[in-house]
């Protein structure tokens, strides 16, 4: 049989597997807990590779990609800053340690970046942006067919945007940055719940016409969409996906941005003929930072630098 590839989502709690099949077919998923610190990441994320090379049967491996949080160097296998993952530290070699674990070549990338590898692969276009609404803002830029990093690999680094100069301060350093509003944990703070996830419970609120709940969801809606038109007007995508923990919300998250959209562009012409909204698209249960992980290309470190993928479709 022909090798599949392996993609791992790597997060702060848990790591989403898939192998794939040439064609791009799912042949195997896994889920399992993370393990924090330099050891358990290397070992849990092995332990996934294991389960889902015994379903394979008699397929062998062909590759591991890895989308992980933090500041990675593709090229040199390395990840730092991973805050949530433990590996706060200096660049911690985990291609090198988890290729010598599971016996495979390992890629690592942004887990942004992987996920708007994914998205390419489900929506079939070659310039979109995918906005991730997790526990903070980012975005992932996929243009004219190619992931686009940035000189220093901060491309779309759209949550760390100041809108409001009298605002808390930023993580980042910054005051009044985007993601203190548009962001899965600025609904946490804003919609506390003691059950489920806050933006579930948010919007069902709103839908059942809460007030509070409705003041918001609009605040939160409006940075998103400012976040669209910022990316929009920087680089024109064909569509702008949107995902993240919070895109589990579906539907009603699509609504209430288009509908931001819309009111932004009431007093602006220029803005109208955008047709912002209609570029939107929520992500759908594709598991797109998985798939994303799966289809990057390696790569031999001395090899020039590639960011596109080599013509593997999701199906």
């Amino acid at each position: 049989m022909r090798p599949a590839r392996i993609g791992l989502d790597i997060g702060g709690t848990k790591i989403h597997g898939i192998a794939i099949g040439p064609e791009g077919t799912v042949l195997a998923e896994e889920r399992a807990a993370t393990t924090p610190g330099p050891e358990g990441v290397v070992k849990s994320a092995a332990a996934v590779v294991a389960t889902l090379r015994e379903s394979l049967g008699g397929n062998t491996i062909s590759s591991i990609g890895v989308g992980v949080p933090g500041i990675v160097d593709s090229r040199a296998g390395t990840v730092k800053h991973a805050v949530n993952l433990g590996l706060d530290g200096d660049a911690f070699p985990l291609a090198t340690l988890l290729g010598e674990r599971t016996g495979a070549i390992v890629t690592l990338e942004n887990d942004t970046n992987a996920a708007t590898l994914g998205a390419h692969a489900v929506e079939d276009v070659d310039d979109l942006v995918y906005l991730s609404l997790g526990t903070g803002l980012a975005a992932g830029l996929y243009l004219s067919g190619a992931l686009r990093r940035g000189f220093h690999g901060a491309a779309g680094e759209i949550g760390h945007l100041p809108v409001d100069p009298d605002g808390q301060v930023c993580g980042c350093g910054q005051r009044g940055c985007l993601e203190l509003v548009a962001s899965g944990a600025a609904i946490a703070a804003a919609w506390p719940t003691s059950t489920g996830h806050p933006a579930a419970a948010l919007f069902a609120a709103a839908t059942a016409g809460d007030p509070a709940a409705v003041i918001v969801r609009d605040r939160f809606a409006d940075g998103v969409a400012a976040a669209v038109r910022a990316l929009a007007l920087a680089v024109d995508p064909e569509r702008v996906v949107i995902g993240g923990g919070v895109a589990a919300v579906g539907e009603p998250l699509r609504e209430a941005i288009a509908v931001a959209l819309a009111k932004q562009a009431k007093a602006s012409p220029f803005l109208g003929s955008l047709e912002l909204a209609s570029r939107l698209r929520v992500v759908s249960a594709a598991p797109v930072a998985a798939i994303g992980a799966a289809l990057i290309t390696p790569r031999h470190p001395a090899e020039p630098r590639r960011d596109t993928q080599d013509g593997l479709t999701w199906k």
